[in-house]
């Protein structure tokens, strides 16, 4: 439509005509309209398919569905105690075994294997090397090699970022 009524002003004007309304000079659809009137084209109405020299009438705006409540944060868990020391993994071997909570290790799992911390124990394990850190379940027993404080699954191993060193020094925080 807009692209009619430019396309005749522009060849007037490309003609060398001077008697071409003002209504051209302006843009929106009121001044397309004028100016398609005075040209004598017709305008036609996209929602009806109906032609007519007269502008279709401007979309009214819709009321704005009412604001939702902003929900709260959720809480950050309480941290019981805190602890650092190296961590461990293990996985594609152990995959299908009995944890020592009776639980099967699946691939991909969060959780963790501790020697003195009840099963079910949620703990945050920060690799302190690249900051990275999951929170574990506290699953199986172990380990029991060296000073290692905890005994990850390949699936907490894996987003920590400690899979490719094996080892890494990390903080534990058990949570609440």
């Amino acid at each position: 439509m807009r692209r009619l009524c430019l396309l005749g002003g522009s060849a007037l004007l490309l003609s060398g005509s001077t008697g071409l309304p003002p209504a051209l000079a302006t843009t929106g659809r009121v001044a397309a309209a004028d100016s398609a009137d005075s040209l004598g084209l017709a305008i036609r109405n996209a929602e009806t398919g109906t032609e007519s020299s007269e502008p279709a009438e401007e979309p009214r705006l819709q009321p704005t569905a009412p604001a939702l409540p902003i929900a709260a944060p959720t809480p950050q868990p309480r941290v019981k105690s805190v602890s650092t020391g190296q961590a461990s993994w293990y996985g594609p071997g152990f995959f299908g075994n009995r944890t020592a909570s009776g639980e099967v290790l699946r691939p991909g799992t969060l959780t963790a294997a501790h020697r003195t911390l009840p099963f079910g124990t949620k703990v945050r394990v920060t690799n302190m090397r690249n900051g990275r850190s999951a929170i574990v379940r506290i699953n199986d027993r172990g380990p029991f090699h060296g000073r290692r404080v905890i005994d990850l699954a390949h699936g907490a191993a894996h987003k920590l970022g400690l899979v490719s060193s094996g080892l890494a020094s990390v903080k534990l925080e058990v949570l609440q």
